[in-house]
């Protein structure tokens, strides 16, 4: 069976400062019509920095949408164009002060698409050099060295929810295990 599903229209419904809200109609596989709600993102890059002593650099922050404090690895929002290695070499700067030369792409994410076309391009990074943070003057962040095993303990707790962190701790702990080549 053919699952495609055809746009008939699109009409774009809400654009924010990152995201918009579009209403798109589509035929369906069976001929029958219906409508999607999808929310439209730039996409974003996430990193996975990996310390010699196996640790990972986390940044811990506070998240509106779910009025809570998360620790995650570091992520930022593609700029109009940019290339997502740039924005990740940018955003591990930026949001930890780190950087590296041996920064690789991993895989990429579908964050929600049952609603959104939202793309995450991940990358890890080692061979690290710290040096000052600058984030952005809306991020109010910290950054905090964890132990990988420490890290997916907390995952199997529940304690570490945000989907793209929970991904980025697996592989580092599949990389530091030598399960994966990077």
């Amino acid at each position: 069976m053919n699952y495609y599903e055809k746009t008939i229209e699109r009409k774009s419904m809400y654009k924010g400062n990152i995201i918009g809200v579009d209403l798109i109609s589509v035929t369906l596989p069976n001929g029958k019509e219906a409508s999607r709600d999808v929310v439209t993102h730039p996409g974003a890059s996430v990193v996975i920095p990996v310390s010699k002593n196996n640790e990972l650099y986390m940044v811990r922050q506070f998240r509106k949408p779910i009025d809570k404090e998360l620790l995650e690895i570091p992520a930022g929002k593609l700029d109009a164009g940019e290339d997502p290695l740039v924005c990740a070499r940018r955003e591990l700067k930026e949001e930890t002060g780190l950087d590296t030369q041996n920064l690789r792409h991993v895989t990429d994410i579908h964050s929600t698409p049952g609603f959104s076309d939202e793309v995450l391009h991940m990358y890890i990074a080692t061979d690290l050099n710290e040096g000052e943070a600058c984030a952005d003057e809306d991020e109010f962040l910290s950054v905090e060295k964890v132990p990988v095993d420490v890290l997916v303990d907390m995952v199997l707790k529940h304690e570490i929810t945000d989907a793209k962190t929970i991904i980025g701790i697996l592989l580092a702990d599949k990389y530091i295990k030598g399960e994966i080549k990077i």
